[in-house]
């Protein structure tokens, strides 16, 4: 690296302009007439060296997010202001070689590097030259702190071990009850039989929808999410709901359901309506006590547009303000009866997927009380 001395500009800093901000982003709409762009106002850390390679920028969030001083790496050789390495220990900058190496690079994509003292940063880098084999004018550094990556890895974690939490009991159940029919069919009566391929029938419904609840993730967080949309009639869709949990043995009279004629027609996926309302309903009953109370009213969407709100609400303990947060998070679980604290998260997706909103609170009775609005969304060949 050229490290010959060039003294820093007025103030020791760089005057950023669009052209130079890494990964070929601009300023433009940042500022107006042209003005250039101040370091200090990017979120992420910006390092610019001049064509001898000292520092001439030193940004606020690269001084905290490196724990290295503005004033102690303004005007010194980017190497030493920096002396970055890679995980297998060998120093990047000789590595890369900006200013020595070939002259047709642009750039170095972002990697994890270590600082001294074992700090992790991602850095990514941006060579400007005069022309494009010419000599590096300008390398611009971009550095951003390893804690929202961190977060996402515990997240993906946690997400496996659930997973395999929850694999492993109806995968268990499944085999072992087939294993046993296969060994000795003929010792059991077709009572018994039927018993154990219930049992092995609503296991694999189980694992069925926590794949299908995996899936639903990658789509959300992606925003692959497909929405087929069509007229749902969402008080009919409760209705259906109710009574297929009366069906399986709930008591009629816990549910008070409230529709408030008209209703506009909104367009929806039905399915994925019917699998929050799903998720919902069985919220309530599982976690919740008495009556459980289901409205259905028109209600303004976003953007003024007209919607239809749906509102669940129980009598139970509720849920703690302190929790009220971390509802639609993954992996929150409102008691210890199971569930993989993954439903209410998938909700809150579909919902937005939709353009609709969903909130928690308190409901009349002390208890918890969920609500979420889907607007019209009429098709504009429609209106």
């Amino acid at each position: 690296m050229a490290v010959g001395m060039s003294g820093p500009r007025a103030r020791g800093e760089a005057v950023v302009r669009p052209a130079e901000v890494p990964d070929g982003d601009t300023a433009a709409g940042i500022g107006s007439g042209g003005q250039a762009l101040d370091p200090d106002d990017l979120p992420d850390g910006l390092v610019v060296a001049d064509e001898t390679g000292r520092i001439i920028c030193f940004n606020s969030a690269a001084a905290r997010i490196t724990a290295v001083p503005r004033a102690a790496a303004l005007g010194r050789p980017l190497e030493h202001a920096l002396p970055l390495e890679d995980l297998k220990g060998r120093r990047w900058w000789e590595l890369t070689d900006p200013y020595g190496g070939l002259a047709t690079r642009v750039g170095q994509p972002e990697r994890n590097l270590l600082l001294p003292g074992g700090r992790e940063v991602l850095v990514s880098a941006r060579y400007v030259r005069e022309s494009p084999t010419g000599p590096v004018r300008r390398l611009v550094v971009s550095l951003r702190g390893t804690e929202a990556r961190r977060r996402n890895e515990r997240s993906d974690a946690e997400l496996i071990a659930t997973v395999a939490h929850e694999l492993r009991s109806p995968l268990t159940s499944v085999k072992g009850f087939t294993a046993t029919l296969l060994a000795k069919w003929e010792r059991f009566t077709d009572d018994q039989k039927r018993l154990m391929l219930e049992t092995v029938y609503a296991d694999a419904n189980r694992v069925t929808r926590l794949i299908t609840e995996l899936l639903d993730i990658s789509r959300i967080d992606s925003g692959r999410l497909e929405l087929r949309r069509q007229p749902v009639d969402l008080s009919a869709a409760v209705e259906r709901h109710v009574q297929a949990l009366t069906a399986a043995g709930q008591d009629p009279a816990r549910f008070l359901v409230r529709t408030c004629q008209p209703l506009p027609v909104v367009w929806a996926d039905p399915d994925k309506v019917d699998q929050v309302l799903g998720n919902l309903l069985e919220n309530a009953v599982r976690h919740g006590e008495g009556t459980v109370t289901i409205e259905v009213a028109p209600a303004p969407a976003k953007s003024d547009e007209k919607g239809t709100a749906v509102t669940v609400s129980d009598e139970g303990p509720g849920i703690p303000e302190e929790s009220m947060a971390r509802v639609f998070t993954r992996f929150w679980r409102g008691s210890k009866r199971g569930g993989t604290g993954l439903g209410l998260y998938i909700v809150k997706g579909i919902v937005e997927a939709h353009g609709g909103t969903i909130t928690v609170g308190r409901g009349p009775g002390g208890g918890a009380e969920f609500r979420f609005i889907l607007p019209v969304s009429t098709p504009a060949y429609m209106k």
